[in-house]
């Protein structure tokens, strides 16, 4: 009796097969280690929030002139600061909002944007 012959995969999943081993052969990585960054050129944009990369260009207008720093690391420990663009409510309650933009251990300056220059709304007189 002969052994039923198993057909031979498409090329593409071969391949796909292929990167997902070699995948799995790398280094596992932090969560933190993992993201996204946008890089545009210009101002920052209202509604677009995370980290800001400037590169050699002039730094951006800030929201305060120091850095806020929620956790502060050891003192041996040297953090190189960040700037984040977020909304002005989570950059007033920086630390309710900090653990998600991954930064409550790192001095944070906030990238200010038109956003934070709009007239607050007053409450009506009841």
């Amino acid at each position: 009796m002969s052994q039923p012959s198993i057909p031979e995969a498409p090329v593409q999943t071969r391949a796909l097969a292929l990167t997902l081993l070699s995948l799995l052969s790398l280094p596992a990585a932090n969560a933190a280690d993992i993201g996204i960054r946008v890089i545009a050129a210009g101002e920052v944009a209202p509604g677009v929030y995370g980290r800001v990369e400037f590169g050699t260009g002039a730094l951006p207008p800030l929201v305060y002139a120091d850095p806020i720093v929620i956790v502060r690391p050891a003192p041996s420990v040297i953090v190189q600061p960040v700037y984040l663009h977020v909304p002005p409510g989570h950059a007033k309650n920086w630390g309710k909002h900090c653990q998600r933009y991954d930064a409550c251990g790192r001095p944070v300056y906030f990238v200010r944007s038109a956003e934070y220059d709009k007239p607050k709304k007053k409450k009506k007189d009841k």
